[in-house]
């Protein structure tokens, strides 16, 4: 019989410690400083459940949702689903090195250079990281096609691409790479399996009810991605594209070139499967079994995971191209280094064969880089020290999310001690304007403490929620230009600034300090509304607004 601790000790059990290890740290770590803007937004989305949004796919707010219901308005609990996907990418990953034949020690390797975009994807409960768990998932599912040769593989496929087009449609550009990759290798057999168009569908059924809205609400979405594309290009956060990519690998930069050119270059043995069918994940030092699969999959072995380096290559160019951020090809980099482990692997055995001291050198130089980039994430990523401390201006100077989570509380509190200050009769008709997501989510949250009405705002989904009836008469403008107010409103006064207890310098304080009290819409209602709609401005409102200054 066998020993049931093998369970415990296995190469998968491994994996799932390591990722558990990180959901740890961020459970610790999460509580720390506040609500990021973003977030804010994600969180008042949740509350409106639907099967899209301006801003993005439904997907990320569902998350939401079930940590509202779970965590309450915990923080820590607020992100923990985000933190959970970035683990199970961790696991995937360690898993795609094992179904390319790696033992123990690639799996680890791989598993480990994908910790720290783990540290860093899920830090926030954003979107970022459930994409990044889809293209993974997507790549596994892709490596374990074309490893068994198993044509049902594609409903899997199609199923994970679907989801990813729920959580961000830069899905779209990783479904470019594996279609060139089947068009331009012998995966091409699989366009005549009914199997791929079977996928296909299940891909488009799984995204249906966003194309849906999209179309009931006239492609929205297109409209705010080119607002935001345009916005990034003008401020720069496109332009580093390329140098990003190292900066987003940092010291397992050759990790991901060797995957790279595993997938594109080297021949891989076709009759080595992962060393292990044990179902505890455990591994015999010289274990070997045969891959299953036709007769036609073994005589492609040799490039039968090209299609892996091309779902790399293309989404590369088509970012370049397109100008993307950075971070959009982060879910690129598992399958890479999944790949790199197991060919580096490979090669320290032959050199053991005949330099064991080098063999051993190598890997002492692979753990300390690994070791050294999980550091460097953690450092600058995780809410580590209290605000303001040595440390923590440092990092705040190479991550801004962190001065994004600073203040939303005290913006609330001084916008419910200027209602206070309002005659009577101006607190009965009320209204609260909001400039950015950040004050809308931050209003939304906060407010019920101080018996404060919902925020109105014309940015991305909350101008769907109106402006309230009866309409409000007199208004605290927040996050608007002394512009917008004087050409909108027919009285305004300087009724207080932005602020937090830790005077730290963010987009609150630097950009749009100024908290108005305000009479007299100079348009109706319904008109003012209907030019109000803009979209993810970094400092004002843009866009189709009626000019805020």
């Amino acid at each position: 019989m066998r020993d049931s601790r093998s369970i415990w000790s296995g190469d998968v059990a491994v994996l799932i410690y390591l990722a558990v290890g990180t959901v740890v740290v961020h459970l610790l770590t999460g509580g720390r400083y506040g609500f990021h803007r973003d977030e804010l937004a994600t969180l008042d989305d949740a509350r409106h459940l639907a099967w899209g949004y301006v801003a993005y796919p439904p997907a990320t707010p569902f998350f939401g949702r079930l940590s509202l219901v779970l965590f309450g308005t915990s923080l820590a609990g607020f992100r923990f689903f985000a933190a959970l996907a970035e683990a199970a990418a961790v696991v995937l990953t360690g898993l795609m090195a094992r179904e390319l034949g790696g033992r123990r020690g690639a799996q680890m390797v791989a598993a480990v250079a994908a910790v720290p975009f783990c540290l860093a994807g899920g830090a926030l409960m954003q979107y970022v990281s459930f994409d990044y768990l889809l293209w993974v998932l997507t790549a596994y599912f892709v490596l374990r096609l074309f490893r068994s040769g198993d044509p049902h593989w594609w409903i899997a496929i199609g199923g994970a691409i679907g989801l990813g087009m729920m959580t961000k449609y830069t899905m779209l550009f990783f479904v470019a790479g594996l279609a060139v990759g089947v068009l331009l290798t012998d995966a091409r057999r699989y366009l005549k399996s009914r199997w791929l168009w079977y996928g296909a569908a299940a891909a488009l059924v799984v995204f249906l009810p966003n194309l849906a809205w999209q179309a009931r609400h006239g492609f929205v979405s297109l409209d705010f991605l080119s607002h935001i594309h345009a916005r990034d290009i003008r401020i720069g956060r496109t332009a580093g594209f390329l140098p990003d990519q190292f900066w987003l690998t940092l010291f397992a930069f050759p990790l991901w070139l060797a995957g790279l050119y595993f997938y594109l270059f080297s021949s891989v043995r076709p009759r080595l499967a992962p060393p292990s069918s044990d179902p505890a994940g455990g591994n015999r030092p010289h274990e070997a079994v045969a891959i299953p699969g036709p007769a036609h999959v073994q005589a492609h072995a040799a490039g039968r995971f090209r299609v892996l380096g091309w779902m790399y290559i293309v989404p590369l160019l088509l970012f370049v191209i397109a100008k993307g951020r950075g971070y959009y090809l982060a879910g690129a980099y598992p399958m890479l280094y999944a790949a790199g482990s197991v060919w580096g692997e490979q090669r320290l055995a032959r050199l053991d064969l005949r330099r064991r001291h080098w063999a051993s050198v190598a890997r002492v130089l692979a753990w300390a880089a690994l070791a050294a980039d999980i550091m460097i994430a953690a450092a600058v990523a995780l809410p580590l020290t209290p605000v303001n401390s040595r440390w923590w201006k440092v990092a705040n100077k190479i991550n801004d999310d962190f001065r994004e989570e600073i203040g939303w509380p005290e913006l609330v509190e001084t916008v419910a001690q200027i209602r206070d200050s309002l005659l009577a009769e101006d607190r009965a008709r009320m209204g609260i304007l909001a400039g950015n997501y950040g004050e809308a989510g931050a209003i939304n949250l906060y407010g019920a403490r101080y018996g404060l009405p919902p925020a109105i705002s014309g940015i991305n989904s909350f101008w769907q929620h109106g402006y309230g009836s009866p309409p409000p008469e007199t208004m605290i403008v927040v996050g608007m230009s002394r512009h917008f107010v004087e050409r909108n409103f027919t009285a305004c006064d300087l009724a207080g600034h932005t602020w937090n207890r830790y005077a730290v310098e963010n987009e609150e304080t630097r950009d749009h300090p100024e908290i108005y009290v305000c009479r007299g819409l100079r348009q109706s209602w319904p008109e003012f509304w209907k030019n109000f709609q803009y979209y993810g401005a970094i400092t004002r409102p843009a866009g189709r607004v009626v000019s805020t200054g």
